[in-house]
């Protein structure tokens, strides 16, 4: 079974090597690298204003090994519950919630830090070429979350950017996956973790195998809501997460139209190689 543990940090990590031309920036590491490995999180991390979040206001976070960020409590989860009102749990934003593994040799990291983004102070996430659980590296993905900061426009207010160069797995083998395909797919999306009405969004093709991969019919980094191949924008105003207007080729489902089902279930896990 695989184990939870608290990553060690590893301050001003040098980030490089973008797999494939696309959205995600370098510049987001100076707070720390993610330490290599399982289904790991952080420690506590500030990320540098206020942030309201479906009614709770944060100025830290956590962050996942596992595709996401948490509030008030770091998580480690590794199978992906959908994010709609059966997911239970910390508020959790998540531009690729699956089972990443980045102790394979081949593999890269996850890292975290300040900058600015979008005319904005910002807190931004990168994984960087990671692979899938049990450290495999046949395939790599590349995504990032940033975190905008609006407060101009109301206390709490932000904005949330989600960038992808690269997704060529989108499950771990814990997860029913083989060679990082097909079981239990990724999703994506935001939740606040009581799955009250309102209180959780969820982008179309999480949880369908092969949707969200390159080549696949929602494939993340070739389309979007901003007219930005491989980004999407949610600006939340007042705690609500809204989608910037977006092209109707570009619809996403979003909380009341049509979510894909959640996975309630956990599923045991195999030792860890």
């Amino acid at each position: 079974m695989k184990k939870l543990t608290l990553c060690a940090l590893t301050s001003l990590f040098a980030l490089s090597n973008y797999a494939a031309a696309g959205p995600v920036t370098s510049g987001f590491n100076n707070l720390g690298t993610v330490e290599l490995c399982d289904d790991c999180y952080t420690s506590e991390v500030a990320i540098g204003f206020n942030a309201n979040y479906f009614g709770d206001t944060y100025n830290t976070t956590y962050v996942s090994n596992n595709g996401y960020i948490t509030f008030g409590t770091g998580q480690g989860d590794y199978t992906p519950t959908g994010l709609t009102a059966n997911y239970l749990g910390a508020p959790i934003i998540a531009p690729f919630f699956s089972d990443v593994d980045t102790r394979a040799a081949a593999g890269g990291t996850v890292t975290y830090g300040n900058g600015t983004y979008a005319g904005g102070n910002a807190f931004g996430v990168t994984w960087n070429q990671v692979g899938y659980f049990a450290a495999r590296d046949d395939k790599l993905n590349t995504f990032q979350m940033i975190l905008v900061d609006r407060n101009a426009t109301g206390a709490g207010n932000f904005d949330i950017y989600f960038n992808y160069n690269q997704v060529l797995w989108e499950t771990g083998e814990a997860d029913e996956g083989v060679d990082g395909l097909g079981g239990i797919s990724a999703s994506v999306g935001f939740a606040n973790g009581s799955g009250a009405a309102g209180t959780y969004n969820q982008l179309a093709g999480s949880l369908v195998n092969g949707a969200l991969l390159d080549g696949g019919v929602n494939a993340l980094t070739a389309n979007s809501n901003n007219g930005v191949t491989g980004q999407y924008l949610f600006q939340v105003r007042n705690g609500v997460i809204t989608a910037v207007p977006e092209p109707e080729t570009y619809a996403m489902l979003l909380a009341g139209l049509g979510l894909v089902g959640a996975m309630s279930r956990r599923r045991q896990r195999k030792a860890a190689v």
